[in-house]
């Protein structure tokens, strides 16, 4: 297993995120407690020392069962990582009652790891908004020592990252993104990882693999790949990306049974970084990827200056490319909680006075009235 120093702890490269669990019956709240414990048996044998839930995970049962695995070994040898689950506003001022529930579920008395979760343009008014306290509460539980470091994750855009880091930054010591070689430009990762350099702040990677859509690919990458490097698995390139960024400390995978952490654990065995023809063609097979399934909008933004509602179009298209690429998910849907409701896809009134101005000849129109349909 590689380590990764994160100030006095030597931390193990990869993480076992607990949100895809193997499961009853394919219940997603019904985690089969006894598949969980030999996989953790095996990772920690193995050298994995960081193990990652959340409030939400699995309807609520993932912190329940990590915790009862974890808690068959001594407390020294793991770290354990939780959250605030403000991705839900209802919780925002509920943070003493949801903090001392986790350790109850957990059974712990304190967290090596825990992050404010989802950092986002849907949350990040309320988790800036001292009536609610959070950041005040949890600062207090790390000078307590019942959190022992502080940190947030994001799915929000690189704007709403900074607003984070520009009120809380002296306080985190590590922020979890959603990072892979597909998102590097798709989501502007890029950006966010040099915004969090410029903070000093360590990175830790969630979705390493997109939700599983990067543990395979067409016959035709696949072959780019393997022309490379004919020993090493499709998936096993999308960890190669990683330890090829700067910053990065954990990488996490939420593993769903002993195949998918067997070769996981083999891949963190040594680091093998790509070269400079490896990374140009990797990220030319995530270009390709996202083109097939998005419009090409460059944000030149001509279209909004004759749009009579007034519509943020390129904003709108990114997140439509989000959703189409992803097959739906959480993250446009919860882009637009941010937004008025009359400035929603479902708001273009199909004039097509933007498309006589767009350079692309893009049918915004036509993409928005499918997006809103989408959304439905």
């Amino acid at each position: 297993m590689i380590y990764k120093q994160f100030q006095d702890l030597q931390l193990s490269a990869l993480g076992m995120g607990a949100m895809r669990l193997p499961v009853i019956g394919g219940d997603d709240a019904k985690i089969d407690q006894l598949a969980v414990d030999r996989m953790v048996d095996v990772a920690m044998e193995r050298g994995i020392n960081y193990y990652d839930t959340a409030w939400g995970y699995h309807s609520g049962s993932s912190e329940i069962a990590i915790g009862r695995s974890l808690g068959r070994y001594p407390r020294e040898r793991w770290y354990l990582a939780t959250k605030f689950p403000g991705y839900d506003l209802s919780n925002m001022n509920q943070v003493k009652t949801v903090f001392e529930r986790q350790l109850e579920k957990c059974g712990v008395d304190y967290f090596d790891f825990y992050l404010f979760h989802n950092v986002c343009e849907m949350n990040i008014e309320a988790y800036l908004d001292p009536k609610y306290g959070i950041f005040d509460y949890l600062t207090e539980q790390k000078r307590s020592g019942r959190i022992r470091h502080l940190g947030f994750s994001a799915h929000g855009s690189r704007e709403v990252i900074e607003r984070f880091l520009e009120a809380y930054g002296k306080g985190m010591e590590f922020c979890q993104l959603q990072m892979n070689y597909l998102d590097w430009s798709f989501q502007d990762v890029k950006n966010k990882a040099a915004l969090l350099a410029e903070y000093q702040t360590p990175i830790w990677v969630m979705e390493p693999l997109r939700g599983g859509k990067l543990a395979s690919l067409a016959e035709e990458d696949a072959a780019k790949l393997k022309a490379l490097r004919p020993d090493e698995t499709i998936p096993a390139w999308a960890f190669r990306f990683l330890q090829s960024i700067p910053g990065v400390a954990v990488t996490l995978s939420g593993m769903s049974n002993m195949q998918q952490l067997e070769e996981n654990l083999s891949t963190f065995e040594a680091e093998h970084p790509l070269n400079q023809q490896e990374m140009e063609t990797l990220l030319g097979i995530a270009d390709s990827m996202v083109q097939k399934t998005s419009v090409p909008c460059t944000a030149c933004r001509y279209c909004t200056s004759h749009c009579p509602q007034s519509l943020d179009i390129p904003m709108l298209l990114e997140l439509y490319n989000e959703h189409c690429f992803t097959g739906g998910g959480f993250i446009a849907p919860m882009a637009l909680m941010a937004v008025p409701e009359e400035k929603h896809p479902a708001a273009c009134i199909g004039c097509r006075s933007c498309e006589a101005v767009c350079p692309q000849q893009i049918r915004i129109s036509e993409a928005l009235a499918d997006f809103a349909q989408k959304l439905r």
